[in-house]
């Protein structure tokens, strides 16, 4: 008789509506229909293994083709505030493309269904004596109101806002995403704010994902970096891998997100504010963002169907957007300023003066711009001679103290430094950041440094280009890597005489 009260009352319960106390969830049914492409189980039972002081929930998504219901997927959900106090999954938007609803309790995902939201308070008609004094107290009101609506409708049309941005302008097809047609995508935190837009870091399934916000005003760097990531053969280990892009809202509300894997450990610059470098990571890392830059700056026969990848200049080149895995390789992204150069085309919008002011090279601070394909490489390769200047100025291997991270220039003319500012140090005084006497004592950054300053010539055309710089650090890296005693004098001997690979084998 017990059981059976307690079986009536947790009914009754349930009847009543949601209950207020937390329900914990730790376990959910599991289900993926595309276990076999990415080789996980089809179906079963996922353990949720969530965050302290945070909540679990299950959750289930599926298509309704006409009747006939298609399941997609089932498990574990992060800590939402929509899931809370649903003992029931129940979708509740009205014509979806991919149904999703969430719930809390274990197993609450089993079973899943689709009440549209329509409800509301039912309101009966007022009596007609009261009716006619509202429609004649109301009918001033109203009139006014339409008047302001047209004022404003007619305003609006005669300016648009964001000038020459059109709301209503279609941006163009997506390239095709059907990853986000099947999987949740949650935003979890903003990782960094940047010109143009926020990066948040979201999950996608079992994924940690990047997902990159453009505002209206903004869809044409979103367009441009899309269209960049579309291009033939940009897949590489040192390039940012894209996913998806997309256009979320309609009107004042339109979003563009750009969606690319995500690494945990931030940009370089992050990384270089609360770390120091060893030689062998130096290297590393410096080698893996040559060659990268290198891979982009190249022209790429691609096969038959495929099309070529042509040469891209960067035109952001920075700390910031130099990414690092978790063995600390170097990946590129921020693509949003790019320009391709195809072969009997035009590169599209060349305008001089952009980038983040402080990397931008001598011509592009004087406006003296050829603006012809390896005019645009070579810029690229002055903001190279930078960052590798940033990675010397936090690495221990020298036998000297290591100074807090400073930007390029920061000492000089510190953290926001004017146009004018820069064009006296770098264009008039030719002035560059300082190397210390103690890194010129270690073979290795003696001849790193070399070749910085090689990478931040004044004069353009004697640049290194990005395959030379990644032969020469592989070089320096192999010729110091001898650790006994006896071998590392030849070593110093070797790198006092050694022939280092030609300025501009590809430039």
């Amino acid at each position: 008789i017990n059981s059976f009260c307690k079986s009536v009352s947790s009914l009754c319960c349930v009847r009543s509506g949601p209950s207020h106390a937390e329900v914990e969830t730790h376990e959910c049914l599991y289900f993926n229909i595309n276990w076999e492409v990415e080789k996980t189980n089809r179906s079963g039972v996922e353990h949720c293994e969530g965050e302290k002081d945070k909540r679990s929930h299950c959750y289930a998504s599926w298509r309704n083709s006409s009747g006939s219901i298609e399941l997609v997927k089932k498990g574990c959900w992060l800590d939402d505030f929509n899931c809370y106090d649903r003992s029931e999954c129940v979708a509740t938007e009205d014509n979806p493309q991919v149904f999703f609803c969430c719930c809390e309790g274990d197993f609450c995902n089993e079973r899943f269904t689709h009440l549209p939201d329509v409800s509301g308070p039912v309101i009966e008609p007022p009596p007609p004596a009261l009716l006619n004094v509202l429609v004649y107290s109301l009918l001033p009101v109203t009139m006014l109101s339409v008047v302001l609506l047209l004022g404003f409708w007619m305003y609006r049309h005669r300016k648009p806002p964001y000038g020459h941005v059109d709301i209503n302008e279609d941006p163009g097809a997506s390239p095709p995403s059907p990853l986000l047609g099947l999987k949740p995508l949650q935003l979890l935190e903003v990782k960094a704010r940047g010109r143009f837009g926020c990066v948040w870091k979201a999950q996608m399934m079992n994924e940690y994902v990047a997902v990159k916000i453009f505002p209206i005003q903004d869809k044409q760097s979103w367009q441009n970096e899309r269209d960049m990531f579309s291009t033939p053969g940009m897949k590489h280990e040192n390039l940012l891998r894209f996913i998806a892009a997309e256009k979320r809202g309609s009107n004042l509300e339109t979003e563009f997100w750009l969606i690319t894997e995500f690494h945990e450990r931030g940009s370089l610059t992050d990384y270089l504010k609360g770390s120091v470098l060893s030689w062998s990571d130096l290297c590393h890392i410096a080698e893996t963002m040559a060659c990268g830059l290198a891979y982009l700056h190249e022209d790429v026969p691609r096969p038959k169907g495929e099309g070529p990848k042509p040469a891209i200049a960067h035109r952001d080149f920075k700390s910031k957007n130099v990414m690092l895995r978790s063995d600390l390789s170097a990946v590129l992204g921020d693509l949003g300023l790019a320009v391709r150069f195809e072969p009997g085309k035009p590169p599209g919008d060349t305008h001089g003066q952009v980038g983040t002011r402080r990397y931008m090279a001598p011509e592009v601070l004087e406006g003296a711009i050829n603006f012809q394909r390896d005019a645009f490489l070579r810029i690229d390769m002055y903001a190279v001679g930078l960052v590798l200047w940033e990675l010397v100025s936090r690495c221990k291997a020298a036998d000297g103290p290591i100074d807090e991270y400073m930007l390029p220039f920061e000492e000089e003319i510190g953290q926001h430094p004017s146009l004018e500012d820069l064009q006296d140090l770098v264009v008039h005084k030719k002035m560059r950041p300082a190397f210390k006497d103690c890194w010129l004592k270690h073979s290795g950054l003696a001849q790193l440094c070399e070749t910085i300053e090689e990478c931040w010539d004044h004069d353009a055309e004697a640049r290194l280009s990005a395959g030379c710089v990644e032969e020469r650090i592989s070089q320096i890296r192999r010729l110091t890597s001898v650790t006994t005693s006896d071998c590392l004098l030849s070593t110093v001997t070797s790198l006092t005489n050694v022939d280092l690979p030609p300025k501009e084998p590809s430039i």
